[in-house]
């Protein structure tokens, strides 16, 4: 017999669906047709031809780091307290990503994850959302105060 198990918290919920949805993107990314140019993906390198749906520069590197935050996602929404810290943390991870393609040349070599514009601009969205999430998801109501 199972025990059962408490109701998931909002931000549980979030942290699950985030997860989820990274660990879609990082499959999606191995799947020719889905990702464009397939057979020009490299490992790690500002020349990978391959685009996730045609918009998304992409390379084996870069669907393995979506596959892990997928399952860091997945994991760590068992707990409210948990997946506060996934939402928080992935959030400053993706803005600090963001900067870096802003500041790195998209045909440096030292793009070497690699990023295009597109990715640069999700990454900054995939940042605030995921820092918004785990700060409004987690917000404690403010107390009334009495009157004397």
């Amino acid at each position: 017999m199972r025990g059962t198990r408490g109701a998931r918290t909002p931000v549980q919920q979030a942290a699950g669906l985030v997860g989820l949805v990274f660990l879609l993107v990082g499959i999606l990314g191995f799947i020719p047709g889905v990702t464009t140019d397939y057979d020009s993906m490299k490992f790690a390198s500002h020349d990978s031809g391959a685009e996730l749906l045609g918009i998304f520069q992409i390379s084996v590197l870069h669907n393995l780091v979506h596959l892990a935050f997928g399952v860091a996602g997945l994991a760590m929404a068992r707990t409210a307290a948990t997946a506060r810290t996934y939402l928080l943390a992935g959030g400053a991870v993706y803005l600090v990503l963001w900067l870096y393609g802003m500041l790195v040349g998209h045909h440096s070599s030292a793009n070497f994850v690699p990023l295009n514009t597109a990715d640069d601009w999700l990454h900054f969205v995939l940042g605030l959302g995921m820092i918004a999430l785990g700060a409004l998801l987690t917000r404690r109501p403010a107390r009334a105060t009495a009157r004397r």
